[in-house]
This record gives structure tokens, C-alpha cells and sequence, in this order.
């Protein structure tokens, strides 16, 4: 990330969101997405965004729905091939992680440039 971009990220989240919750492993699932504005490096905004059930729209619906909050960066643990490139098609880049359990210290991790976009390789497969 660099130093003078604004990034609206968003990161799949439990219970009610927020930094200290702990990050969702499954981003269409997910209660809730916690969406954090950075500008220069740090975190300028949290708010937390409902994630409706999943079948109401199925796994695009997340692609809309943080599309229309303004979200142009996205951290997952996994992530399917039809909602990569819905994700990609808007302008959202889907970085990877599966290791960092807490919202905030993924966050860190990105203003850090310790994260990578995900490889179209590594999709999942359906559910």
C-alpha cells in the first residue's frame, strides 16, 4: 500500500464488528464486515456494514453490497472464483490472509504491505 492512498477496506468480521472482533474465515458468511477508511497510512473511520444471509443473492451479493459502501480493498482467508472476479470487476482488490485472527491486526498487516493480492489460483471451490 502506498503512503498516499486512501483504501476503504473491508474485513470480514464476527458478531458486531469493529477492530477488536475477530476476523470471519468465510467472507460471504461473515456477520457482518467491518469496513475501515486509511489515508496515508492510518485508520481515519470504522464502521460496520450487515452482511445479509448468504442466499440472498448468493455469493455476488457481497460483491454489491461493499461495492455500493465504497470498499476498494477486501482481506480473505479464501474466496471463490465467481466472487473474485465480481470483486475485480468493480475495482475491489481481494488480498489474502489466513493467519491473522483479529480485525485490527489485519489492518495493520495491509498498511504494513505484508499482505498480497490473492492468485486467481488459489480460489475456492463451490459450497
Amino acid at each position: 500500500m502506498a503512503e498516499n492512498d486512501r483504501v476503504v477496506l473491508a474485513v470480514p468480521s464476527t458478531g458486531q464488528g469493529g477492530l477488536d472482533v475477530e476476523r470471519s474465515g468465510h467472507f460471504g458468511r461473515c456477520d457482518c464486515f467491518t469496513v475501515v477508511d486509511i489515508e496515508d497510512g492510518a485508520v481515519i473511520g470504522v464502521r460496520v456494514v450487515a452482511n445479509p444471509p448468504h442466499e440472498d443473492g448468493g455469493c455476488l451479493r457481497p460483491v454489491n453490497l461493499l461495492a455500493g459502501e465504497g470498499v476498494n480493498a477486501l482481506v480473505v482467508a479464501g474466496i471463490g472464483g465467481r466472487p473474485l472476479t465480481g470483486f475485480n470487476d468493480v475495482g475491489i482488490t481481494v488480498y489474502f490472509d489466513n493467519t491473522t485472527p483479529v480485525v485490527k491486526d489485519v489492518v495493520d498487516a495491509l498498511v504494513a504491505g505484508q499482505l498480497q493480492v490473492i492468485d486467481p489460483s488459489n480460489v475456492c471451490g463451490g459450497h
